[in-house]
């Protein structure tokens, strides 16, 4: 078997355990990434803002390192679907950055299996190309690679944000200013007061009297006031206009819908009137002193 198949199929090999082992990399640091933000959420529940605030970077580069895995898992698995490009004397264009950025990234990692295949890809391209690649003097080397790998303190406004993500994903009130800046709720005041029984309306209550007082008050009170026009509606008696209309072509004067009919006495005094109407001669429709007696007398019987 010439030599660089047997290169190709080594490197194969080293490709396959470097994807293998950067997903399980991945699935720990996810796990350990709950566990620390767990620990934040607390953290900022006690008020430990500013220790929050140093140990919150530990998570932050956790995440940009497992950013940089996946990366390099793509990479893997884009080398390994194109093994059959690496069988040249030179790298081949289309495979220049996944390659590059391998040789690039596989010291800065924990990952043997990528550093294997970094050694392998140093073996295959010679020493030049290494060092064209550790040196980024062409710009091949993806700009994520090369960011991600930065040593940079992250920015205020990154440290923030991840403290108010991980205090609403925990349930944590943080950050309290918040609250503060809306000030206190507004307090509801009525102001009819006689609509609160504990307010003073309540308070002005009269003591209780006795029953006779009381009925010989509201009596009193009833007889210097004027009954106001919507009592109308609600009183059981209703006369209707005296003079016919459309609606209401014959007015009579009812109780819960039945017709008021005169009583006998005032029937006999009635017909008294007419007689002497028609005796008299009186044409005028006024009653006389004597009528009128005569049916107040009747009534009282």
């Amino acid at each position: 078997m010439p030599p660089s198949a047997n290169l190709i199929t080594k490197l194969k090999v080293q490709l396959k355990l470097s994807i293998a082992r950067l997903r399980m990399v991945q699935q720990r640091d996810e796990a350990m990434g709950k566990t620390q933000r767990r620990a934040m959420a607390q953290l900022l529940e006690v008020g430990k803002i500013d220790s929050a605030r140093i140990r919150v970077e530990n998570i932050i580069r956790s995440d940009i390192t497992t950013e940089l895995h996946e990366i390099l898992e793509l990479y893997c698995e884009l080398l390994l679907a194109r093994a059959g490009l690496l069988e040249g004397p030179t790298c081949d264009p289309g495979l220049e950055e996944p390659v590059k950025s391998i040789i690039y990234a596989a010291p800065k990692t924990e990952i043997r299996e990528l550093q294997q295949v970094r050694a392998l890809l140093a073996e295959k391209f010679g020493k030049e190309f290494v060092i064209s690649a550790m040196d980024n003097s062409d710009q091949k080397v993806s700009e994520k690679v090369v960011k991600k790998l930065s040593v940079v303190p992250p920015r205020e406004e990154l440290v923030q944000g991840y403290l108010e993500e991980i205090a609403r994903a925990y349930g944590v009130d943080w950050p309290k200013r918040a609250r503060e800046e809306l000030g206190e709720p507004p307090q509801f005041v009525d102001d009819d007061p006689s609509d609160d029984p504990s307010g003073d309306q309540a308070q002005k209550v009269p003591e209780k009297t006795s029953p006779i007082s009381k009925d010989a008050q509201n009596r009193e009170a009833l007889s210097r006031e004027t009954p106001p026009r919507s009592l109308a509606s609600n009183v059981p008696l209703h006369v209707n206009p005296p003079s016919p209309s459309t609606d209401n072509p014959h007015p009579k004067v009812t109780l819960n819908s039945v017709e008021l009919r005169p009583s006998k006495k005032m029937v006999d005094a009635g017909i008294s009137k007419k007689s002497e109407d028609k005796a008299g001669g009186a044409g005028d429709g006024i009653p006389g002193l004597d009528e009128l007696a005569a049916r107040f007398a009747a009534l009282k019987h």
